[in-house]
């Protein structure tokens, strides 16, 4: 006797694990960053090795290659390395601005009390390491890079708290995101304010009304992203002809993408309930989707509910996440890490005002900036530490803050722009504060906490 195949609906495939796996907007963002992080460290590894091997000629002959866009008469003709930094890296923003905007109205930055800690503890993570810097670089062309160890980088911070694992209670991941997050809005606010070139005023004032044309788009409801999108770019271009440096367009774009949904989420349960029994009679008239026209409709409509349900500026950020974690900073750490080593003359590098001032900031003045704001600020009462959380974390993430490779180095190549020799001593620094930082912090971690079940 055969036996009857089982209902095609029994039928579970690999992808289905999909609809259980529930994760809220900090957890995928802390996952995301997390495995970004080992990814960038792997690329940082490789262009240092391809820049102290034969090939390093033909590595920094690829990234002054001219690539033009547009058509004659009105075209952008730059080299790869700056259509990486000012191109590529105006998505990486775009992506940060949309963090900041969800954190500042619904996130760890929207209740003043539970924002405190974080917000204290970033701002004497830029102060002291700043101020650490200026004593060693008072005056003179070196002292154009103050704002470099200002910087943590979330990705390599959060991909090296990872590897402790168990060890790391949610909340220090959390106040670490937030941290970082407080972080990079001040190096966006220093960018903008002290590493801007000559202005043209005119591109600036194009900048200006396309961001005035976007605020109205905002305002007037439009949620399709086409127009934003459309606007964002004429923006980057006035900005980058503007001297503005063009990536915080990304940022001015990313507060602009609305943060409401269309569909009221109570409502949207009511239909659901509603369409769950349309779909059913249509699906007993005909299961095969293929052939019914009426169930594929009704899934199609469900389908844009549940987008119109969500914020815009939330999946923006979702569908943007992973183009900028696994391949705009890849990419740009493979374009910028990449220094010649030459280990006769490390002494002197290391030595150097320059580098020196960044290691020096980054790996002490994080350490005492996050962790001595963070101590003042609960000792005379304005915040409490999050529960689960001791002084012996928030040091761990005080030399983490330390670890400050892609915002270092973007701050780095503004600062030092037309100083090579500076440049070089820049970013040996930051990947050296880098190494101690991380391993520092692991170790510290490591040792001063346990595992949980």
């Amino acid at each position: 006797m055969i036996k009857n195949k089982p209902a095609e609906r029994e039928y579970c495939a690999p992808w289905e694990k999909a609809f259980n796996l529930v994760l809220s907007p900090v957890e995928e963002f802390i996952h995301r960053q997390t495995t970004s992080g080992i990814l960038l460290m792997l690329c940082a590894i490789t262009a240092i090795i391809i820049a102290n091997s034969p090939w390093n000629e033909a590595y920094h002959h690829l990234l002054e290659l001219t690539f033009s866009i547009g058509v004659p008469g009105f075209e952008l003709s730059k080299s790869v390395h700056h259509w990486i930094n000012d191109g590529l890296m105006a998505i990486f923003f775009f992506v940060i601005g949309l963090e900041l905007k969800r954190e500042i109205l619904v996130g760890e930055l929207a209740d003043a009390k539970q924002a405190m800690l974080p917000i204290i503890a970033a701002i004497g993570g830029m102060v002291v390491p700043v101020i650490i810097y200026m004593s060693i670089n008072p005056e003179g062309h070196t002292f154009d890079g103050w704002g470099i160890p200002m910087a943590t980088d979330i990705a390599f911070a959060l991909g090296t708290l990872a590897l402790l694992g168990n060890r790391i209670p949610n909340n220090l991941l959390t106040f670490l995101v937030a941290l970082a997050i407080v972080d990079d809005l001040g190096a966006v606010v220093v960018i903008a304010l002290f590493y801007t070139e000559t202005i043209s005023i005119p591109a600036l004032l194009t900048a200006l009304g396309m961001l005035a044309i976007l605020v109205a788009l905002n305002l007037g409801g439009i949620r399709r992203a086409l127009p934003y999108i459309l606007f964002g770019i004429i923006m980057w271009i006035a900005m980058l002809k503007s001297g503005v440096h063009a990536t915080l367009a990304g940022i001015f774009l990313a507060f602009t993408i609305p943060m409401r949904p269309k569909y009221d989420p109570g409502r949207f349960l009511d239909q659901i309930r509603e369409m769950f029994e349309h779909i059913q009679q249509a699906y007993k008239k005909e299961p095969n989707i293929i052939k019914n026209d009426e169930l594929r409709q009704r899934v199609h409509a469900l389908g844009e509910g549940v987008h119109m349900v969500q914020a815009p500026a939330q999946i923006l950020e979702h569908k943007m996440h992973l183009p900028s974690a696994y391949i705009i900073i890849p990419i740009f750490s493979l374009a910028n890490a990449g220094i010649p080593i030459d280990f006769s003359s490390l002494g002197e590098i290391i030595t150097h005002p320059v580098s020196m001032g960044i290691s020096a900031g980054l790996v002490i003045g994080k350490l005492l900036g996050i962790a001595g704001f963070s101590w003042l600020a609960v000792k005379v009462g304005l915040t409490v530490l999050p529960v689960g959380i001791n002084f012996k974390h928030i040091i761990g993430v005080g030399l983490m803050g330390g670890i400050g490779f892609t915002m270092s180095i973007f701050i780095a190549e503004l600062g030092f722009a037309h100083s090579p020799e500076d440049l070089l001593m820049a970013k040996t620094g930051i990947l050296l504060a880098s190494l101690i930082a991380g391993i520092s912090g692991f170790i510290w971690l490591y040792l001063n906490t346990t595992k949980t079940d």
